[in-house]
């Protein structure tokens, strides 16, 4: 048996300038900071005694030939792997599914690669898995997505992501002390809007409007850069500052970022005292990351007892290998 855990994450800024459709028009190529968190993705990978595909997540999927499994992902990484028979696969999720904003559908697809690549006897890289995570995602099912989440998975940390001109992607990591991760910790947290959204619908036409939205975007990556700073230098408030600058401006970039009910909550926590924030990912629901300054964590509990409200613990680790038993009897 093999399971691989795998973190979602949070960007901070310079999210949209990770889609093909900006960074291979810009001069400077795309840039985001981000981080990967203390919430995760399990995935199991287990010999079967017939030559059968059994697959448990929301539903059971059972089947003889991996192009009867309705589990796009999985199907992929099985072809790709050249794992096409003979195994079980569990995936187990510390979140709710898809629509949360934390990259998850990245984040199964980096740590089912890392499974069946370690079950087939060959581990690979992090930028191996963030590429052919990519690859399933953008190329061969066509979905609309940029290249942040699968790499921020892989790697896990802080860092800074460049997305070249030529397609290459450079990964650094940010030197943050500790006490800057600890202070993050308290003063940064997620609560979860009870609305989940098909990412690849406002990607969509996020991607189309590009072209149009450049100058958007180049302030977006700018504010990439200036979070680095803002982190090194353990400047949460003008992190947060940022985060809220940057909302601004992806409200802009397409129809479906925000609704009605997600501004007024974002709102609500202003006026409670949050300094800034964003709703994260593509946008129309999940999480919304906030900034509090010290103490006011207790109020925002209080105004909604309902909400579950995470606190933003750093992951250190990107996709790993916490289990692997190989007597199952593989031939």
């Amino acid at each position: 048996m093999i399971i691989s855990r795998t973190p979602v994450r949070v960007s901070f800024c310079g999210g949209g300038t990770d889609l093909a459709a900006y960074y291979t028009n810009s001069k400077e190529g795309g840039l985001v900071t981000s981080l990967a968190i203390q919430r995760f993705i399990y995935v199991t990978v287990n010999p079967r005694f017939d030559d059968s595909i059994r697959l448990s997540y929301s539903q059971t999927e059972m089947v003889d030939q991996i192009e009867d499994l309705q589990h796009e992902l999985v199907r992929e990484a099985l072809r790709l792997t050249g794992v096409t028979k003979g195994v079980e696969i569990t995936t187990i999720a510390d979140i709710p599914g898809r629509g949360t904003g934390l990259g998850s559908s990245s984040t199964l697809t980096v740590g089912l690669l890392n499974a069946l690549h370690t079950y087939a006897g060959r581990p690979a890289s992090p930028s191996q898995l963030a590429e052919e995570a990519y690859w399933i995602e953008h190329e061969v099912l066509g979905q609309p997505c940029g290249k942040q989440d699968q790499y921020a998975a892989a790697c896990g940390g802080i860092n800074q992501i460049a997305f070249l001109p030529d397609e290459t992607v450079q990964v650094t990591p940010l030197e943050v002390s500790d006490e800057t991760v600890e202070r993050i910790g308290r003063e940064f947290h997620l609560i979860y809007t009870g609305i989940t959204r098909r990412a690849s619908d406002v990607l969509d036409e996020q991607q189309r409007q590009t072209k149009d939205k450049m100058a958007q975007l180049d302030i977006m990556r700018m504010q990439a850069r200036a979070a680095r700073i803002a982190l090194e230098e353990g400047n949460l408030e003008q992190l947060a500052s940022l985060l809220h600058e940057g909302w601004i401006l992806k409200r802009g970039l397409a129809s479906g970022v925000t609704q009605d009910s997600i501004d007024e909550l974002y709102q609500d926590l202003r006026e409670l005292g949050a300094t800034g924030g964003k709703l994260l990912g593509a946008g129309g629901g999940g999480f919304i990351l906030f900034h509090l300054p010290l103490g006011l964590r207790a109020k925002v509990s209080r105004e909604y007892p309902q909400q579950r409200i995470l606190p933003l613990e750093v992951a250190r680790q990107g996709s790993t290998i916490i289990f692997n038993d190989d007597r199952g009897g593989r031939e």
